[in-house]
């Protein structure tokens, strides 16, 4: 009599590729989050790709063409209005307080000088910021690492355009031969259901995320003139880029402005906060459920299970796709939990021959 049936043989092996393929993935995670993002950057394209092509006749002509108009709107961008916004983070540096001044409590002095507080309050606020002076430096030096680590992730800037390339032109070559590589009819099935699935909210998500954040820059922008805001270009474009983290990204947003206006002695900054309350209210309940849709919804726990494990793995990026894999890891168990109910209580249906899958249009 066998020690081990064949049956628990599989499942000892099914759990183990599975724990090797979890170390693999973490061991890779900087290489597949960049190839995470080229995936990002050809949803976000494709459509304009597959405009063009029907009147060009060649994919790859139409892809080049479309390059050379964002590399064109890239540089007019950085030649009109790059040097403006590099002059005023500049001055916003030089303004900031030295870490001195914030530990030692000095700078509460100041901005109470400036805001008019009352006395005792500002005593007291001096007394707490000097009483926690280790901890304030040791914050602003995890900060000063974070900006160096996002720094020296430039490089991708570079790399993603180049390998979406490939995902652009060759995506549907991909799908099909996913597809061919699995014989059962059903689990090809499966596969299909998958693909397409994820086709559809990886589009969606792409282009309501850049949507999302262009309308905050806008807005953000308008309203930083209006009220006279320093440093507009700077805080716009800055709420902009981190309204695609979620979650985290507005209330680093909403904190950043917020202690830039004490800094810079701005007067109205209760309207500041007024205003960053009411955008967020709106930005959550109003537009972002309008342009997201119905394809991203997640229970608030699982969206920030999701964030607190990929900056624990991938950092900042790994918090920027929390949400797009935890929706993928939903859509493949749903697909999953459909095809046993189909074998237990079904027929299944009829597999029909595939057709390529392509980038979503």
């Amino acid at each position: 009599m066998p020690i081990v049936d064949s049956r628990t043989a599989r499942v000892l092996v099914t759990a183990l590729l599975f724990a090797l393929g979890l170390g693999f993935l973490y061991t890779a995670r900087a290489t597949l989050t960049v190839f995470l993002f080229a995936i990002f950057f050809a949803y976000l394209i494709s459509p304009l790709v597959s405009w063009l092509e029907k009147p060009l006749h060649n994919r790859v002509l139409a892809i080049a063409v479309i390059y050379l108009v964002l590399l064109g709107l890239v540089a007019f961008f950085f030649a009109s209005t790059g040097p403006r916004i590099a002059r005023e983070g500049a001055r916003l540096v030089q303004s900031i307080p030295t870490v001195k001044q914030l530990s030692s409590g000095q700078i509460a002095e100041k901005i109470g000088k400036d805001q008019g507080w009352n006395l005792r309050f500002v005593e007291f606020l001096r007394s707490y910021i000097a009483h926690h002076g280790g901890e304030i430096a040791s914050m602003a030096q995890r900060l000063g690492l974070w900006i160096a680590e996002v720094a020296g992730e430039a490089w991708m800037l570079v790399v993603i355009p180049l390998l979406s390339i490939f995902f652009l032109k060759d995506g549907r070559g991909f799908s099909a031969f996913l597809l061919d590589t699995v014989p059962s009819r059903p689990k090809r099935e499966l596969l299909q259901g998958v693909l397409n699935d994820l086709n559809q909210m990886l589009a969606h998500y792409i282009r309501a995320q850049l949507i999302l954040g262009a309308l905050t820059f806008a807005v953000f922008s308008i309203f930083f003139a209006v009220v006279r805001m320093p440093y507009i270009l700077v805080l716009a474009a800055m709420a902009g880029l981190l309204e695609f983290i979620p979650v985290v990204g507005p209330l680093v947003a909403a904190i950043t402005i917020l202690v830039v206006a004490l800094l810079m002695s701005y007067p109205h900054w209760v309207v500041l906060i007024v205003f960053l309350a009411v955008w967020r209210v709106l930005q959550d309940y109003v537009t972002s459920p309008r342009i997201m849709g119905r394809s991203m919804e997640m229970h608030p726990l699982a969206a920030i299970f999701g964030i607190m494990a990929g900056g624990e793995i991938a950092g900042i990026l790994g918090v920027f796709l929390s949400i797009p894999v935890m929706a993928s890891l939903r859509i493949v168990f749903r697909r999953w939990r459909l095809y046993n109910e189909k074998r237990k209580f079904g027929p299944l249906t009829e597999f029909e021959p595939h057709k390529p899958i392509e980038l979503k249009k």
